[in-house]
């Protein structure tokens, strides 16, 4: 009977317990800004067709362990307050081991939790890596120590390509200490179906927009690709995201997305200025990649 009792105490408690977590759960929950709905991350919904995917997955994830964590914290407290020890009481508590359902319970819940985040990390970098047969773009772009080129491949008259030459952030007296207006440009057509073929002159880079939230690295000897539609037009601001020597924070870019007619009227810009064709390996200042010569070899 004592037994009966102690157990409606504890379903009792339990459920006093669960009621201020859940409204106040919900309540957080109902107050939120579309900026914390999306994980306080950069940007604004749809800039990409990506950029909705990536935001969903960091935002359920940290949902997820918000609960996981309030549940922990808030059993650690309930067990602290319930079962402290009162004036009077001598001597040491009950001694329990080796309660098989709870030690179930704690080693099947994070098992499901860490196979749960793989498993949808899986699904959306699958979906986001997924390479484009018939891109409307490519643009092959080189890192460089501390600035970028960029290749528009299959533009200009014949197709062989139009190309742009960029210089590291040149920096001055005044804030914002950079002069923005002389940053490398990467133009891309808004809708467009974009890839983006990424390569290093030296050493190892990250090519990374910051409101696209996502980035990969470039490596020498090594082509990587990344895959995305633009949806939104504007200018975006993009960074080297590997730290990659001395000037590494003056490697900016930005990336405007325009429409069509405009990125045409661009694509013509460059090819009346004299930059077709492309500006690719051969001015690769890495001497010591395989497959490369020794500079004093006198060939």
């Amino acid at each position: 009977m004592s037994s009966e009792r102690s157990q409606v105490r504890s379903n009792r408690r339990l459920r006093w317990a669960a009621i201020p977590l859940a409204a106040t759960l919900v309540a957080v929950l109902a107050g939120c800004t579309q900026a914390q709905l999306r994980g306080y991350l950069p940007g604004e919904p749809g800039i990409t067709n990506h950029t909705d995917r990536i935001a969903g997955l960091w935002t359920t994830s940290w949902i997820v362990l918000l609960v996981v964590g309030l549940i922990t914290w808030g059993l650690v407290l309930w067990v602290a307050a319930v079962y402290r020890r009162r004036k009077g009481q001598t001597g040491l508590p009950v001694q329990l081991r080796y309660n098989m359902p709870i030690e179930i319970l704690y080693t099947v819940i994070p098992l499901i939790l860490v196979v749960g985040f793989f498993a949808f990390t899986a699904r959306d970098q699958t979906a986001i890596e997924q390479p484009e047969a018939d891109a409307d773009v490519t643009v092959e772009v080189y890192a460089k120590r501390w600035a970028w080129d960029f290749n528009y491949l299959n533009e200009g008259p014949n197709g062989d390509g139009v190309y742009y030459q960029g210089m590291q952030a040149q920096e001055t007296d005044e804030s914002p200490y950079i002069d923005y207006d002389q940053l490398p440009v990467l133009y891309l057509p808004v809708g467009a179906n974009v890839e983006i073929v990424l390569e290093s002159r030296d050493v190892v880079h990250s090519f990374w927009v910051v409101d696209f939230l996502y980035k990969k690295d470039t490596v020498p000897g090594k082509s990587n690709h990344m895959y995305f539609v633009p949806e939104k037009e504007g200018e975006y601001m993009g960074k080297c995201a590997e730290f990659c020597g001395e000037y590494h924070s003056l490697m900016l870019f930005k990336v405007k997305v325009v429409s069509q007619a405009e990125y045409d009227d661009y694509i013509q810009s460059l090819v009346d200025a004299g930059q077709t064709g492309t500006r690719g390996a051969e001015y690769n200042t890495n001497s010591n990649l395989p497959g490369t010569k020794p500079l004093d070899s006198g060939e």
